[in-house]
């Protein structure tokens, strides 16, 4: 796939085919991930890549707006190590070096065929529990990870009549030339 292609065809998806992901798979992701620029290339980033059906059923759990989370094959947690990255003018960069590398993931994954959905909206001390991370990590991101279900049940079309805006924003609309 040409790569704006990979960026055009990316979206959320939260219904999967129950069928197992290759470790060659999962190991050209966390690659992609892997070889992402970080502040003073630090890398602060871990991801937790759980495949065990109970983890899985108790990160669904842990907040009712992830409940469907319950039936995926796969979640990654990406993390961020504070101390093994930079602040300057207020930004903590472990926070965009995770998002960074997360995204590289995310696209590594459209490109093979592979559906994910970035979740920011969880219970982060409960994860952090659950996946026993130590107190100093963060958790920036989560996302299911498996073989996109091609029908869209009820659920899906609710949530893009309700919530889900596809429209992007122009160009002219968000880039501006030499000053604001």
């Amino acid at each position: 796939m040409e790569f704006i292609d990979v960026i055009k065809s990316r979206k959320s998806i939260r219904s999967f085919i129950n069928k197992e992901i290759d470790q060659d798979k999962l190991e050209y992701i966390c690659n992609c991930a892997r070889l992402a620029p970080s502040w003073m290339n630090k890398q602060c980033w871990h991801f937790i890549v759980i495949k065990n059906s109970e983890k899985i059923n108790a990160i669904a759990k842990a907040s009712i707006i992830n409940r469907w989370l319950k039936k995926v094959p796969v979640i990654i947690v990406a993390c961020a190590d504070p101390l093994s990255s930079g602040k300057k003018n207020g930004i903590d960069y472990s926070n965009v070096d995770v998002a960074i590398a997360f995204e590289h993931m995310i696209l590594a994954s459209t490109d093979i065929g592979l559906g994910t959905c970035w979740i920011g909206g969880f219970d982060h001390d409960k994860v952090k529990k659950i996946l026993e991370i130590p107190p100093r990590i963060k958790i920036i991101a989560m996302t299911p990870l498996g073989y996109p279900m091609n029908k869209e049940n009820i659920i899906e079309k609710s949530k893009k009549i309700i919530i889900r805006n596809t429209k992007r924003k122009s160009l002219r609309e968000i880039i501006h030339n030499d000053i604001w």
